[in-house]
């Protein structure tokens, strides 16, 4: 039995610059806004979680991925995101190689890109 089975879940994401934050996840990312919180914090709505930027003057020291979308055709989706102007990373190391953007991973594939204030987002497709 699920200790949270009916309730839902909310990222949090630090950001140094909230306007230039929110014209990404706004913008390029197209998320429906919630709207503003009284203590800073800016929500969006995507599926059934919620995905909450709060200031951070220091920002993130992550180096991993904080947040990833599952999407069902992962080329569409990097290049609707590319159009839009989302920049992303590539990788050659060992485990872990991109071709155009793209690395398989197991049962699926990946794709990363930063938002504006450096946290590690992710698109990926599930292959079975």
């Amino acid at each position: 039995m699920s200790t949270f089975p009916s309730t839902e879940v909310t990222c949090m994401l630090p950001v140094k610059d909230m306007e230039r934050a929110r014209r990404f996840y706004d913008t390029l990312l197209g998320l429906q806004p919630v709207g503003g919180k009284p203590d800073g914090k800016f929500v969006y709505r995507c599926g059934g979680t919620e995905i909450t930027l709060f200031p951070k003057p220091e920002g993130t020291k992550a180096q991993h991925t904080a947040l990833s979308f599952r999407v069902v055709n992962i080329a569409d989706a990097i290049a609707l995101l590319k159009a839009r102007g989302v920049i992303f990373a590539d990788y050659d190391y060992p485990d872990l190689k991109t071709v155009g953007h793209v690395c398989v991973l197991g049962s699926e594939k990946a794709a990363w890109f930063e938002d504006t204030e450096g946290n590690v987002l992710c698109l990926h497709e599930d292959l079975a």
